[in-house]
């Protein structure tokens, strides 16, 4: 478990450790591409990485991009863009990205084979196979408002839910949206880096533990805690808490957190 006083002061340590104990590993494939021949990207590796975010309470989200230094605008752009409320696919916002060439890439004609906002809200995920660029664009679909997605027994949930749930049991353990869907399993292409997030409330704060499978150290850690904390925000405003809950801790658990090969160059320079 990695802490510190602040997020500057992790991100410092998660760089130092990435110098100085990652190893090497070269995979398969990387978004559903094969990578076997690609030197460049060979990634260096810290396994299991678990870190414990204090956000001391702070609303002012000035605060979190100053030490965050994510993308901006961009990662408050696209952070609206997942709480819309309707599974839009592809947006507009990543194209905005610093590497939308790069993810331009990795689309299925001319939308992705998932995003944040289908994941945010499945109930009409895929109703309308034309891409669809704002909410209002969506929901302006008649079928697209008539699908509700079923589990094994249940139907769908997404980010409304959870906020209902937590309006009805605010110190509930439940309180978990899931990105990593079972149609993941094993199958090829892309699939979601983020596995989901656990809100809690205890003692008038509100913490959430933010699993990932993968997470690349220069080109979206920062981004990703930046707009979880948003997210835990929105959550908290969402639920009615403003005036009467804080932030408390962000922990985050990164099962593969890497480094390709050219950013390593620049990253061992920096510690040399």
């Amino acid at each position: 478990m990695i802490r510190g006083r602040n997020f500057a002061e992790i991100h410092e340590t998660v760089r130092r450790l990435m110098v100085l104990r990652g190893e090497e590993v070269h995979t398969e494939s990387w978004q559903g591409r094969d990578i076997t021949k690609r030197p460049d990207m060979v990634t260096t590796e810290l396994l299991n990485v678990t870190l414990e975010i204090p956000l001391l309470g702070v609303s002012d989200l000035q605060y979190f991009r100053d030490q965050v230094k994510p993308n901006l605008p961009w990662a408050d752009d696209h952070f609206e863009e997942r709480v819309c409320g309707q599974p839009i696919n592809p947006g507009i916002q990543w194209a905005n990205w610093p590497w939308g060439k790069s993810a331009a890439t990795h689309m299925t004609g001319t939308i992705f084979n998932h995003n944040y906002m289908e994941r945010y809200w499945p109930k009409n995920a895929g109703a309308w196979a034309l891409p669809t660029h704002t909410a209002d664009e969506y929901a302006g679909n008649a079928y697209a408002r008539e699908l509700r997605r079923n589990g094994i027994r249940e139907p769908y949930g997404d980010l409304n839910d959870l906020v209902a749930l937590l309006r009805r049991e605010p110190h509930t353990r439940q309180a978990y949206l899931p990105i990593y869907f079972p149609e993941d399993t094993g199958t090829p292409g892309r699939k979601p880096c983020t596995l989901g997030y656990q809100f809690i409330r205890r003692n008038d704060q509100l913490h959430c533990f933010y699993p990932m499978r993968s997470c690349d150290l220069i080109r979206h850690f920062q981004d990703d805690v930046y707009m979880t904390i948003r997210l835990m925000a929105w959550v908290a405003v969402q639920a009615g808490w403003r005036d009467t809950v804080s932030l408390g801790t962000l922990s985050m658990h990164m099962t593969s957190l890497h480094c390709f090969a050219n950013d390593m160059i620049s990253l061992r320079k920096q510690y040399a």
